[in-house]
């Protein structure tokens, strides 16, 4: 898939400054079709359901993402432009509250109108209008047009990663276990163990600014940090790893938890990674391929910040910041196991370099979801999409096997509570050295 072209080097190409450009046209329509294209294996009735308050009915988010181009695009900006429906913007609102009222997060599975097809009659209108505005935008909006739809664009592909995630929570809900999607997992290959990859003390750069190509603003402003000397994992730790973690008792030794994840343990009875299951000493999990074995190569995936700060301390080692990890990627080309592969799980790997560091599983840092120095967010209600959220935390690198490739890259922040399972979220060891 190609990469979304910045909206910078549109603004700062003055043949581009007067019109919207084609590709950009372009690739609003490709991310508007891929959604719906994520939909072909759902029938109706997956639709509407909402299994706990972290996911969202499918239908909410085919809504939402036209709720977004609606209100921050087309109302502003489209002259004479009139919203599908006036209650709409309440339903479909997330948590913008500049933007105005919203239906309780956790309710949103509790409304079966508007129907599934009126959504996607509200969708063929949304991007009607959309086309309107970006082939005859006003000059003077110009630059906001063209920033708000690069960026609605990238919630719309975060959005296309969570209606994957979630639909596999709800079908796992489900005892039937209905299979999204058949596919092939590759056979595992050769298994190479993993090398410590080491990197010196010194300042280093992390983070990016907005010339370079499209970022969301919690990864500006690119800044200057200081680095101890460190040791990275050359792959991601494997389900044999975490197998071995729970044979020792992991779960149940006090020793290797923070206090919060000890209650939360406690709280939940956990015993294994979300999904996970065990029949006749063999443990199996839920994909979205439906039940199988679990792969022993393959990366641990839907383990918490929790276990897996518990699991690195198990090993006498720990979890990279999100310094390190940048730095460590920062040469590493954008490719793996990303959403392009169709395989929408984790797979082995047996390249013996740092490998991994894109696609498979989203990895826990330690380091918590904070500002960097002299972050702005922005004014009105798109400044609510990132800043708002900056607490109590953890950022997590690297993209996932159910993201695009164009919409990651090594500065791309991800950020998650401490307990939160339910994301295809694994692990990578550092160490001091």
């Amino acid at each position: 898939m190609e990469s979304i072209v910045s909206p910078q080097t549109l603004l700062n190409d003055e043949d581009n400054n007067k019109e919207i450009s084609d590709d950009l046209i372009k690739y609003f329509l490709t991310t508007r079709n891929q959604t719906e294209e994520l939909c072909l294996p759902l029938e109706t009735e997956d639709y509407c359901i909402q299994t706990f308050e972290n996911v969202s009915p499918i239908k909410w988010h085919i809504a939402h993402t036209s709720w977004f181009f609606e209100n921050f695009l087309l109302t502003p900006y489209l002259k004479n432009y009139t919203p599908f429906h006036p209650t709409f913007s309440h339903l479909f609102n997330s948590y913008y509250e500049l933007a105005g009222t919203f239906h309780p997060r956790s309710e949103r599975g509790l409304l079966s109108r508007p129907t599934v097809k009126e959504i996607f009659e509200y969708r063929k209108y949304v991007n009607e209008a959309m086309l309107k505005l970006l082939k005859s935008p006003h000059q003077q909006n110009i630059k906001d047009i063209l920033l708000r739809t690069t960026l609605g664009i990238h919630h719309e592909q975060q959005h296309q990663e969570l209606m994957l995630t979630d639909i596999k929570h709800i079908f796992n809900y489900n005892p039937l276990k209905p299979v999204y999607l058949k596919s092939n997992l590759p056979q595992s290959k050769q298994h190479i163990p993993a090398q410590w990859l080491e990197y010196d003390e010194g300042i280093y750069e992390i983070g990016a600014n907005y010339s370079e190509e499209f970022i969301f603003d919690n990864e500006s402003p690119k800044h200057k940090v200081y680095l101890s000397s460190f040791a990275i994992a050359s792959q991601l730790v494997k389900n044999s790893d975490f197998i071995a973690f729970i044979d020792d008792g992991g779960y149940n030794k006090p020793q290797y938890w923070l206090s919060d994840g000890w209650k939360t343990v406690q709280t939940n009875l956990w015993q294994a990674p979300l999904y996970w299951y065990k029949e006749n000493n063999t443990w199996f999990h839920f994909t979205l391929g439906g039940n199988k074995p679990v792969d022993l190569d393959s990366p641990v995936c839907h383990v918490s910040y929790f276990e897996a700060d518990a699991f690195a301390r198990w090993k006498n080692c720990r979890l990279p910041s999100e310094a390190e990890w940048e730095h460590a990627a920062k040469k590493t080309p954008i490719e793996g196991n990303l959403r392009e592969s169709k395989f929408y799980h984790p797979i082995s790997s047996s390249n013996n370099s740092l490998n991994q560091f894109y696609g498979d599983v989203w990895e826990w840092t330690q380091s918590t979801y904070s500002p960097y120095p002299k972050y702005k967010a922005s004014r009105g209600a798109l400044g609510e999409y990132n800043g708002k959220f900056m607490c109590s935390q953890f950022v997590l690198k690297g993209g996932s096997c159910v993201t695009p490739k164009n919409h990651i890259r090594g500065t791309y922040r991800n950020f998650f509570y401490p307990t939160d399972q339910w994301q295809f979220s694994g692990i990578r060891l550092a160490k001091d050295i």
